[in-house]
């Protein structure tokens, strides 16, 4: 398993890591179902906290994985049956997923998630063996990921009210071992390949949105209630989803990463703020169900509530992406300025009738601004 070029031309995406994407969207498309009926059940903050717990555990062992994958891909049989492994525990923690929100049971989450980050750790060692320039840096890749596993394991045995402190612990040692681990030496990603990697993902989280929201439109449209309301909150969404997809590829990422070798705090901050980037546009999704049950009245939630499940990600949504994909490349304050007066007027949406309207149309006019900004910047 030698290391990738770095340098390696038209890098691209494999049909294996596709694969991998498209397992994973069951467990998301199964983390914003839980959001949606714990809020529309009127648990708002259990609903949110199991959805961050659930998100990071789908997030972070996809992100892993993209990583080990820039760096050392040998596609042969040994790695894929790996993979697979991974990918099966992917559907294990899908299955689970249900269970947590339900009656706070994380075993099967955990049993899933424990099953892919031990074959990822795996790979850590195989990687070891065959690379001893980064010898350093993959055995301490494999022995964090290890010792965290048996960390999720141990919390399963610890009482409920030592849960979340468990859970917040295990959180910082995860995103602490690729610190820990690439100071011994930087592997060998590919700066375009985690472009489009993430990208990949976010359409993916984005597709939730959008089906998401045609599921509830069309359950209320057959019940024949709210038609107007109901046709004004899909357009708001539709709006909302062709915007986010505008602004998040307005500017190409790679570019970004390319110049991050010698700056590993902002490679690590790119690649850890995308988990904001891509629970708030899962979160849109059912934010999107909850307001057309609030508008047929299949929820006892209030208008603001319904609103702020829209509102709240979305703002969160663009202020991520302006940070890490579009503030690099202004000159001037003057350019960032659109992109936080949007996202405070988006909050702002929550207290009127048509907050998803209002929202996707204040998320397609900054996508207009942005776009005949940026041109005239170029050309000046």
């Amino acid at each position: 398993m030698s290391a990738r070029d770095p340098d390696e031309k038209n890098r691209v995406s494999t049909s294996l890591e596709l694969l991998f994407d498209l397992c994973f969207v069951v467990a998301i498309g199964q983390a914003s179902l839980g959001l949606r009926d714990a809020v529309t059940g009127g648990h708002y903050a259990a609903g949110v906290l199991h959805f961050a717990i659930v998100f990071f555990s789908v997030w972070w062992a996809w992100m892993n994985f993209t990583w080990f994958a820039s760096a050392y891909d040998p596609d042969d049989v040994p790695y894929r049956l790996t993979v697979l492994v991974q990918i099966a525990g992917s559907l294990i923690l899908a299955a689970g997923v249900r269970r947590v929100f339900d009656g706070n049971d994380l075993s099967v989450i955990t049993l899933g998630y424990v099953v892919m980050r031990i074959a990822l750790a795996g790979l850590w060692l195989r990687a070891a063996r065959a690379d001893p320039v980064r010898r350093r840096t993959t055995l301490r890749f494999a022995l964090g990921v290890a010792a965290c596993q048996a960390g999720w394991a141990g919390l399963l045995v610890l009482p409920e009210h030592m849960r979340l402190p468990g859970i917040a612990a295990l959180v910082v040692a995860e995103v602490s071992v690729p610190v820990w681990a690439q100071s011994a030496g930087m592997t060998p990603w590919h700066p375009h390949h985690i472009a489009e990697r993430y990208g990949l993902f976010t359409l993916i989280v984005l597709g939730e949105s959008v089906a998401s929201a045609t599921v509830a439109v069309r359950t209320a449209l057959d019940e024949d209630r709210g038609t107007g309301a109901l046709c004004a909150m899909a357009a708001g969404g539709v709006l909302m989803v062709f915007a986010m997809w505008w602004l998040y590829f307005a500017r190409p990422a790679h570019t970004l990463l390319a110049t991050t070798h010698r700056a590993p705090g902002r490679r690590f901050l790119w690649a850890y703020g995308h988990y904001l980037i891509f629970a708030s546009a899962a979160a849109v999704g059912a934010g999107l169900t909850v307001n057309a049950y609030q508008i047929t009245q299949r929820t006892d939630v209030s208008p603001e509530v319904a609103g702020a499940m829209v509102a709240v990600p979305a703002a969160v949504f663009l202020v991520t992406v302006w940070a890490l994909h579009l503030r690099p490349h202004h000159s001037s304050t003057v350019e960032s300025a659109p992109f936080l007066l949007t996202a405070v007027l988006i909050l702002l949406t929550i207290f009127t009738p048509v907050a998803v309207l209002s929202t996707g149309v204040l998320l397609a006019v900054l996508a207009v601004v942005a776009t005949t900004g940026g041109r005239q910047s170029q050309d000046g």
